[in-house]
């Protein structure tokens, strides 16, 4: 089957081929996304991308030779604004966010990608981008600035389908007088003494943020990629803005053949925001529930539309991995032969359309229950095994299943102290003493701790 994508480019789901041939037996494929401004913890919204796209390079790596680029944005006016604050330097500032980044992308079960650019280490190449700009007439110098010259790219606006005349007049951009039209957009900008810098042709200064990525872009993955993504708030300006001085400085190359935006997350139906004090971080989830319950949560909606994040939705979404977990954990044998089971077609077809997670989550209960309903030892192990394959590509059900009702912070009551209190209430049913066992019942019940009392054994779990 084939991967059909939505392009952002066309408004339109797409056949994905690559664009390179085989090397090794496998097409070539590229893939670019806008990755983190590393100057304070990440929330819920910057979590979305690297989930989804986690996912995307998941499926695009059973079939092709993905190389994955996620740039990591290091020098920024915020970030020079927070070491100024703290008294530090920038790298200072990056270097602590960055790991935190890092840490709480690792918890949600993202995996590294293949490369991890950063600005500051491509200066140089930033520069020579710019140098090019402007000896095409496409960027000009002007009071220590580089601007681009929008007027000089007819097809700028046709990622945002606006208007040229209308982004012009309606741009969120400074109006400056070294500016010759107010829409034109900074390539580099001078710094300060007490400011990051850099020695350029036009003095010592800073890049903006847009030419970052296509200098990165470039250097990594070629003039033309294949597949280039990041959140809707980054469609204008900040990838208009790359397409024009991509497009500009390679002689009219085209620049990225799909573009993928997944949704806002918004809280209780309402735009995150520090003014509102609505900005949900990640860290402060995963003090509430595992990593997983968390991806899952990204990933229960359709990438491209807005994801609403509530109060019960971590709730909801623990409570379906537990049925998840649960089959797995009531059947045996699956465990030797998953890796060798090819995923349920239902299930990658699903993710073939676009990504289609919700559709994809549906077929992993289908394979739950079918799993769970046959009477049949063998059916029971090749559908759990196909459950476990399938949620592979999805980042989900990683851990042993006993692993996943146990595990977890417990102010009061760790794993032994569990298994005692247990151990006691098994040995009063034994004496026919059930207020004692309903007791216990109560007490583990209220430190969060459920009991399922199976044929011969008992079995316990965390809320």
């Amino acid at each position: 089957m084939s991967i059909f994508l939505y392009n952002t480019l066309t408004r339109r789901k797409e056949e994905f081929t690559p664009q390179d041939g085989a090397a090794d037996g496998r097409p070539q494929v590229t893939m670019y996304v806008c990755g983190p401004t590393v100057y304070s913890a990440p929330h819920i919204g910057n979590a979305r991308p690297a989930v989804v796209f986690d996912v995307l390079a998941r499926l695009l790596r059973s079939r092709y030779a993905l190389t994955y680029a996620r740039n990591i944005t290091d020098v920024d006016d915020k970030i020079n604004a927070a070491a100024q604050e703290q008294g530090v330097g920038i790298s200072e500032i990056t270097d602590e966010f960055a790991a935190v980044y890092h840490a709480d992308m690792q918890a949600l079960g993202v995996a590294k990608p293949d490369l991890e650019p950063r600005a500051t280490e491509h200066i140089g190449q930033i520069i020579t981008m710019i140098s090019g700009l402007i000896d095409s007439g496409h960027a000009y110098a002007a009071d220590g600035h580089v601007l681009f010259r929008v007027s000089a790219f007819p097809a700028y606006g046709g990622l945002s389908r606006r208007d040229q005349r209308e982004l012009l007049a309606g741009a969120r951009v400074e109006v400056a007088p070294y500016k010759e039209e107010p829409g034109d957009f900074v390539l580099w900008k001078p710094s300060p003494a007490e400011l990051p810098g850099w020695e350029s042709p036009w003095g010592r200064g800073r890049p903006g943020w847009h030419i970052e990525c296509s200098a990165m872009a470039a250097e990594h993955l070629g003039q033309t990629i294949d597949i280039h993504g990041g959140g809707n708030d980054l469609i204008f300006p900040h990838h208009e803005n790359e397409i024009a001085q991509s497009t500009c400085v390679h002689g009219g190359k085209l620049f990225a053949r799909f573009w993928l935006h997944n949704g806002f997350v918004n809280v209780h139906d309402t735009k995150m925001s520090k003014s509102l004090g609505n900005i949900v971080l990640v860290r402060d989830l995963l003090a509430q529930a595992p990593g997983e319950v968390i991806r899952l949560a990204l990933l229960n909606g359709h990438y491209r539309q807005p994801l609403d994040w509530s109060d019960q939705l971590l709730t909801e979404m623990k409570r379906k991995l537990d049925r998840l977990y649960g089959t797995l954990r009531d059947i045996e044998g699956w465990q030797s032969v998953w890796q060798t089971t090819e995923p349920d077609p239902a299930f990658v077809a699903a993710l073939e359309d676009d990504l289609n997670t919700p559709k994809a989550l549906a077929a992993l209960f289908d394979l739950s229950h079918a799993a769970n309903r046959s009477e049949l030892s063998e059916e029971r192990v090749q559908a759990a095994a196909q459950l476990r394959a399938s949620a592979d590509w999805m980042g989900l059900l990683s851990v042993e299943p006993e692993q996943w009702f146990t595990a977890g912070p417990d102010a009061n009551l760790d794993n032994a102290a569990i298994d005692q209190l247990l151990a006691e209430r098994n040995a009063a049913r034994a004496q026919k003493d059930f207020a004692t066992a309903d007791r216990i019942r109560d007490e583990l019940a209220a430190q969060g701790i459920s009991i399922e009392d199976g044929a011969g054994d008992t079995r316990w779990r965390r809320n």
